[in-house]
């Protein structure tokens, strides 16, 4: 029998197709906040247990979150589609809070709005939102994401992916975007990496041959 988790991906793999979202937010994307998800669930959830209740609705939030995003499709329509795939495979409160969690953890849900009352799911709605602001420390992903939605031209996509990252990613925790201990952690190291990479890709695009040709 085909697992759940298997379905899931199965599922990200269909509507990355149906909806043509590019590699920044498919399936790639999903297994990276899946496992950021499950980081922070196993350390949560020691001193947390009623976690352990909602782990279902942690994990297929964090797999199916972009599958509704409105920079691809239409979000209602997108939701409507989810439901359908998880009708009978989940439980009725746990699509709730799957549809509440997925709707209100972007970024700019979060500084529009503020982090919303899911009451007893807060801690997973956390949990998610939190692992899909650490992916969001990968730099070459935000360049995809421009070359493929924006410009193709990579000297565009640089200067773009770096504005964000100044202005947004590179300030999640002056934002105060972190709640959890690991989370905290874990994103001082890839803030760091993400230096690192902004700075490499600096070096590629102005001071190499095939960079200024």
């Amino acid at each position: 029998m085909t697992s759940l988790l298997a379905k899931l991906f199965n599922y990200v793999i269909f509507m990355t197709g149906k909806y043509n979202i590019d590699e920044s937010h498919g399936i790639g994307h999903s297994m990276k906040v899946l496992n950021y998800a499950n980081c922070i669930y196993e350390e949560e959830v020691k001193t947390s247990p009623i976690l352990q209740d909602h782990e279902n609705i942690i994990y297929i939030s964090a797999i199916v979150h972009d599958m509704c995003d409105k920079k691809y499709m239409n979000e209602n329509e997108g939701i409507r589609d989810i439901e359908s795939f998880l009708d009978k495979k989940i439980e009725n409160y746990e699509m709730d809070a799957i549809k509440k969690i997925i709707t209100t953890m972007s970024y700019s849900s979060v500084k529009k709005n503020g982090f919303p009352d899911l009451g007893i799911h807060n801690r997973a709605y956390h949990i998610v939102r939190e692992a899909d602001l650490l992916s969001a420390y990968d730099f070459d992903r935000c360049m995809i994401y421009h070359m493929k939605m924006t410009n193709p031209c990579i000297d565009l996509a640089y200067e773009n992916a770096l504005n964000l990252f100044e202005n947004r990613v590179l300030k999640h925790h002056d934002h105060q975007l972190f709640i959890t201990d690991y989370s905290k952690r874990e994103g001082e190291l890839l803030r760091t990496n993400a230096i690192d990479r902004i700075n490499s890709w600096n070096r590629i695009i102005k001071n190499t041959r095939i960079g200024n040709k």
